[in-house]
């Protein structure tokens, strides 16, 4: 009822700027060649889209699941903008997570275009894409898209940093006026890939949006939703210094799970009405730069990009306790990761060649290579969905 509540009223505040936003929307519509409604014959039951983040012109992948989880490309799609590179990013040019998103709500992917400050939004028909929107993520350089009942929040990197929010509306984004908050960051820290945010979340109840600010503050900072759609003015800052939090997921239990990169290692979080976070619990991975987490039920799979590899970690069945399981060896570059639909597959993006790695998930949450695909143009690249 607070989401339902919340969301309706953003779409009174955001309803004369509707107008514009359609037009310009029908307009990118029409250009792709998909109309909306297009009687499309999916393919697969779990289609997974990666994002290429490809700077001469970004694009989204599909590709079908074949029933051992095998994948086979199924179409290629432009964004409308350009990708972007952070400076001294090697494996991961947008250095965070989320930078592909997927509503599930209202059939709606969201990509990001860093290299023109915009966000792609397609409507999704099984294993094909329509291209319905272009338009601009209120900041500079976005990396990452979170998504709650009609509630769209995108992170800006660059600029010290800022989110701004979106509603969903018949299909389309319609910007929240002063919705924007700047995160405050320092603009001059290097090298970017470590000083510039990681990830931007929703709490299961929407009640309130996380973000990470990697190296650049070492926090993980907490803001209020208003029924409205806009933020607390200001963010909780809970400091963790020295842990560089990266990446972020919650259990089954609704506490944050963070992946961080300064301490190598999985930690879990009570994340408490007020915006504080007290650890429950830290497990390293044993490997190097664990930056992104993946869950599957009681699991959870970090992304080691140093190492190449995958940690599975298991939860308690109170879940208080994180177990690890074991390592998983990856391609080079172990970046983003998702889970299919039915937690049976996880794809993993490894960045030093463009590849996505195909495992399936066992017993107790062991891994076993499938085998790997590559994506055109997407050396470096981040942004991956599995439905």
């Amino acid at each position: 009822m607070k989401a339902t509540t919340r969301v309706g009223t953003a779409f009174t505040a955001v309803a004369i700027v509707l107008a514009c936003i359609c037009s310009s929307a029908s307009a990118f519509g029409a250009r792709q060649g998909h109309p909306f409604g297009h009687p499309f014959v999916p393919r697969s039951d779990h289609p997974v889209f990666v994002q290429t983040d490809n700077t001469s012109g970004n694009q989204v992948v599909a590709y079908d699941q074949a029933g051992d989880g095998s994948l086979t490309q199924a179409g290629v799609y432009n964004t409308g903008g350009l990708g972007g590179t952070l400076t001294g990013s090697v494996v991961d040019h947008l250095a965070s997570q989320g930078s592909l998103a997927y509503d599930r709500e209202d059939g709606l992917l969201y990509a990001v275009n860093a290299g023109s400050n915009t966000i792609s939004v397609f409507a999704v028909f099984g294993d094909h894409l329509a291209l319905r929107q272009v338009l601009s993520s209120g900041g500079s350089f976005p990396v990452s898209v979170a998504v709650d009942r009609g509630l769209v929040y995108v992170l800006n990197a660059e600029e010290g940093g800022s989110v701004q929010g979106y509603a969903v509306y018949s299909g389309r984004l319609v910007p929240i006026p002063g919705s924007s908050r700047a995160l405050g960051l320092n603009p001059t820290e290097t090298p970017q890939f470590t000083h510039t945010p990681g990830q931007v979340a929703f709490s299961p109840d929407g009640s309130q949006l996380i973000v990470t600010t990697k190296a650049n503050g070492s926090d993980i900072d907490v803001f209020g939703v208003s029924p409205f759609g806009r933020l607390s003015k200001t963010p909780v800052v809970n400091s963790e210094p020295g842990a560089v939090p990266f990446a972020v997921t919650f259990d089954q239990q609704g506490n944050l799970v963070v992946a961080e990169a300064g301490t190598n290692s999985l930690a879990r979080f009570a994340l408490g009405d007020n915006g504080t976070i007290t650890q429950l619990d830290s497990v390293p991975t044993g490997q190097e730069a664990t930056c992104w987490v993946a869950r599957a039920e009681r699991h959870f799979y970090a992304s080691n990009a140093a190492s190449a590899s995958i940690s599975n970690f298991q939860s308690s069945e109170g879940g208080q306790l994180l177990t690890l399981m074991g390592n998983s060896e990856t391609d080079p570059g172990t970046v983003d990761a998702a889970v299919s639909g039915d937690s049976r597959f996880l794809y993993v993006q490894t960045g030093g060649a463009g590849l996505v790695d195909e495992f399936a998930i066992g017993a107790q949450g062991a891994l076993s290579r499938v085998g790997v695909i590559t994506v055109p143009g997407a050396v470096g690249g981040e942004g991956i969905v599995a439905l």
